[in-house]
């Protein structure tokens, strides 16, 4: 009969417990997102732009303008406008693009393939230099390598991104002419390779024309390594933290008396108890890539979601602003809460 049951003050089992964690992240999820639409729509309606003359023209008479307002759904209630709103988002519908005639979300498929590039490989150059930067700087505390790790931290968080971004076309291309200029792809290789996934550099090698890959590379390099040149401050920074506070752990000390080699205590011990730390460092890294991209998107003219996203807010379509602000803050979303899924999945003590 005992096995049968829980007794009183026994923990429920893990398979019991799944159930009512699914249901609050699901929740939590929808909580977090429905409060992130009522921000956009509220945006929507404090921004200094009428909605309706947007779409009709100033030189409309007041029939056709009260016409519009109705139509938009503008004399109802604020609340049922929001719902509504909800609604559509929810099927995918963020309106038309008063700028390109374009469902916003036709537009946003277009364009987001070239900042999810750009965001990818910037987080692949920070990760594949911080990290081991960051490892070596702690190791060796003090040091000269732990200088330049503290200054290339401090460099990547006070020089401006746009500054940063000029002096790299000024000199690597308009100087050195190491890299190509502003752009995703020169004039001559567009339309030459058949898009699949989106990503020029992923299209280019399937399709096997190495001509257009290199171009495509040659005009990549440079922004993504500015992006990731900030990835990599941020990174440095917390690997070096982590790991100082785990080489001063008993457990090291003890694995160096016992004879193991500093390789062996460093790599195979210390890194892989801040592994899983990493990971919610990096997700949330690369999700402020994909939001935070805007600046460089714009001094490379590349044709990403920021730089659709900026052109649409001059050009006052506030349709594609906010579909394109509802797609960024969904993806920020959900990487946290992956991050916070993956650390409590492979963390003993988050079980």
């Amino acid at each position: 009969m005992g096995d049968a049951t829980l007794g009183k003050g026994r923990p429920a089992p893990l398979l019991a417990r799944w159930p009512r964690k699914a249901l609050s992240l699901v929740v939590t999820v929808a909580v977090t997102l429905l409060g992130l639409l009522f921000v956009t729509f509220m945006i929507g309606r404090v921004m200094p732009i009428d909605p309706v003359l947007a779409v009709i023209g100033e030189r409309a008479t007041q029939a056709q303008y009260e016409a519009a307002y109705q139509a938009l759904g503008l004399d109802r209630p604020l609340l049922v406008q929001f719902f509504s709103y909800v609604g559509e988002v929810l099927q995918g519908d963020f309106g038309r693009s008063l700028r390109t005639g374009q469902p916003v979300a036709q537009d946003i498929a277009r364009v987001f393939p070239a900042t999810l590039e750009l965001a990818t490989l910037g987080t692949l150059i920070g990760v594949s230099i911080g990290v081991p930067l960051g490892v070596l700087a702690a190791v060796y505390r003090g040091s000269w390598i732990d200088q330049i790790a503290r200054i290339l931290g401090l460099v990547g968080y006070s020089m401006p991104i746009f500054w940063l971004g000029l002096m790299g076309l000024l000199l690597f291309y308009g100087i050195l002419g190491w890299v190509s200029g502003p752009g995703r792809l020169g004039v001559f290789y567009q339309g030459l390779v058949p898009t699949r996934t989106g990503l020029l550099l992923v299209d280019s090698a399937i399709a096997g024309d190495w001509t257009v890959f290199r171009d495509a590379f040659s005009h990549i390099i440079l922004p993504a390594s500015i992006l990731g040149y900030f990835s990599l401050a941020y990174i440095s920074r917390m690997t070096r933290s982590f790991m100082l506070e785990q080489l001063s752990s008993e457990y090291v000390t003890t694995a160096r008396v016992k004879g193991l080699s500093e390789w062996h205590v460093v790599w195979r011990h210390a890194f892989r108890n801040i592994s899983v730390q990493l990971i919610t460092v990096i997700a949330l890294s690369y999700a402020n890539l994909l939001e935070g991209s805007v600046l460089t998107e714009i001094i490379f003219a590349w044709p990403g979601l920021g730089n659709y996203i900026t052109t649409s807010l001059l050009a006052n379509d506030m349709n594609a602003v906010l579909g394109g602000t509802v797609v960024i803050g969904t993806i920020f979303v959900c990487l946290n809460i992956l991050s916070d899924i993956l650390y409590r999945v492979f963390d003993p003590r988050a079980k």
